[in-house]
């Protein structure tokens, strides 16, 4: 007798012909390499990537927060298909220098691992 399982499904699929990174805790596509802008960030849990965008992935509700580089409004955000918090969106910045990271996304690297192409 053969067991039938589910395959899990995401939201979202990254072209295979990319370099993605993925949900180090269920491997669900969470953003392409070229959506990047910065590998210099802090999270809570050590070092964090900032993306212009990503998939998979809920948004919390946004809350004021603040950070090494100041005041921010920022929302947690979830993987969609293991609910793992990841990081967080920048929704809103107080400083002016601050701007640029607004609608962008920090993902932990504690909780991504990189797919596809990577040699």
């Amino acid at each position: 007798m053969v067991k039938m399982t589910k395959a899990k499904t995401f939201q979202a699929y990254l072209p295979n012909c990319h370099r993605t990174y993925s949900c180090v805790h269920c491997r669900a596509h969470l953003a392409n390499h070229d959506e990047l802008i910065s590998k210099s960030f802090q999270g809570s849990q050590g070092r964090a990537y900032l993306f212009n965008s990503v998939v998979n992935v809920g948004c919390g509700p946004a809350e004021e927060r603040v950070l090494l580089t100041g005041l921010h409004a920022v929302a947690d955000i979830y993987c969609e298909n293991c609910k793992t918090t990841l990081g967080w969106k920048y929704e809103h910045a107080f400083e002016s220098s601050q701007k640029y990271k607004e609608g962008k996304f920090i993902i932990e690297l504690a909780h991504m691992i990189k797919d596809n192409g990577w040699e």
